[in-house]
């Protein structure tokens, strides 16, 4: 099967209706050139308010059912039969997290994840806001294949990726929200950032498709530049498709995932893994829990 995909990229203000709109415009954009998985940058309804903490931006917060901008990405995926997997501030009860819903191309909630890993740096002060995602990593059948769906800090995180893959995922997906840095102003991360991911794509060899946003956005005295270089990988982790840092943008690959699911297959990383091994992945430092313990 081939399948088009699309990774967008764009700036974000205290204007909501107009980030809302700007994201629809990428999307029927990425659409009209033949897009039919099209993924939008993580948090795009505003600018990243992570920047710093204020108990305002609680308020920002929706429930999966009842989030609106899910709902008018439902209309549009309905109508142009697309796959979209939008990110959201979500309010659960009591508790809050970095989420995303995938929409199929009915329209449909087919399901979404809470974002895993939460960071905690100056400018990305997630914590503050965000609880740690319950959902475990997740992947979602889709009309145009099997995806899964990390965000932003999950993409640092090879245990991640190839859990999603060894439950089926075709392609990965990860919005993201990543720029300068406070405590080292000659810090470029952009490399690093791309080439984790793409490892991610040529170890489990599947095609890698990021979103990031750009522009710099402020808080009071704060000020963080977000650096965009939205890609696509392909399944070996080569760079297929590249925005630059600043521009707001719209990039399209396809891949034939048949040929993708037979590479993986002949290749026989997953027939020689050795799951009895690794029992050390299942503790922060290492050593624990050992057999017996």
């Amino acid at each position: 099967m081939e399948v088009t995909v699309a990774a967008t990229q764009m700036h974000c203000t205290w204007e909501i209706e107009a980030n809302i709109e700007r994201a629809e415009s990428l999307v029927h954009e990425a659409a009209d050139r033949g897009a039919q998985v099209i993924l939008v940058q993580e948090l795009f309804e505003t600018p990243y308010f992570c920047i710093d903490e204020q108990n305002r931006h609680f308020d920002l917060a929706h429930t999966l059912q009842d989030q609106p901008t899910i709902k008018r990405m439902q209309k549009i995926a309905r109508e142009r039969k697309l796959v979209l997997p939008v990110s959201f501030f979500e309010n659960a009860g009591l508790a809050y997290y970095n989420s995303i819903a995938i929409i199929d191309a009915d329209g449909s909630i087919v399901g979404f994840y809470r974002k895993s890993h939460i960071p905690d740096f100056p400018l990305y002060e997630e914590k503050f806001y965000f609880s740690p995602g319950d959902t475990g990593f997740r992947v979602f059948d889709t009309r145009y294949g099997r995806i899964g769906v990390g965000i932003c800090w999950d993409q640092w995180f090879p245990e991640a990726a190839r859990a999603m893959v060894l439950q089926g995922a075709e392609m990965l997906f990860y919005p993201t929200a990543i720029g300068s840095e406070l405590h080292d102003a000659d810090l470029d991360s952009k490399d690093h950032w791309q080439m984790v991911m793409r490892g991610h794509a040529a170890a489990n060899m599947v095609p890698v498709i990021a979103s990031n946003r750009i522009g710099e956005e402020k808080s009071d005295d704060l000020a963080l530049e977000f650096y965009g270089s939205s890609f696509i990988s392909d399944h070996l982790g080569t760079l297929v498709e590249e925005a630059d840092r600043n521009s707001q943008a719209v990039l399209t690959h396809c891949f034939n995932l048949d040929e993708c699911r037979e590479y993986r297959r002949n290749w026989g990383v997953f027939r020689d893994r050795r799951p009895d091994l690794y029992r050390p992945l299942l503790s922060l430092d290492g050593l624990n829990p050992w057999p017996g313990v």
